[in-house]
């Protein structure tokens, strides 16, 4: 990011899946996200995710969303989209968590003092 280009924003967003997506198989849960979670996905394409697992590594959360984008609003739609959906609308996945952050922040801020 320089102090002329727009902040690229990180937002990480913790999941915990809830029982009916266990309860699916992996081949449904695919299938799930082609027909479901990919168009929306698809609709805001300034913005970037990635979904992590994490339930072996931690209890708080079994999954991460994590997003990137200059388009806050973007972002915003993105999120409301998929709140529409069985995937963050329940039954699939229970929001612990969003953490927004600024990748090496400080550095923006040192080049406009």
């Amino acid at each position: 990011m320089t102090a002329t280009s727009p902040p690229v924003f990180t937002l990480f967003m913790l999941l915990h899946s809830q029982p009916a997506w266990l309860a699916l198989t992996r081949v449904e849960r695919a299938a799930y996200v082609e027909a479901e979670v990919a168009p929306v996905l698809a609709r805001w394409p300034q913005v970037a995710m990635r979904f992590y697992d994490a339930e072996a590594f931690t209890g708080r959360c079994t999954d991460l969303m994590v997003f990137e984008t200059a388009d806050l609003a973007a972002y915003a739609h993105l999120v409301d989209g998929l709140r529409d959906t069985a995937f963050l609308g329940r039954p699939y996945f229970e929001v612990v968590e969003i953490i927004p952050a600024l990748e090496d922040g400080y550095k923006a801020y040192d080049a406009a003092a």
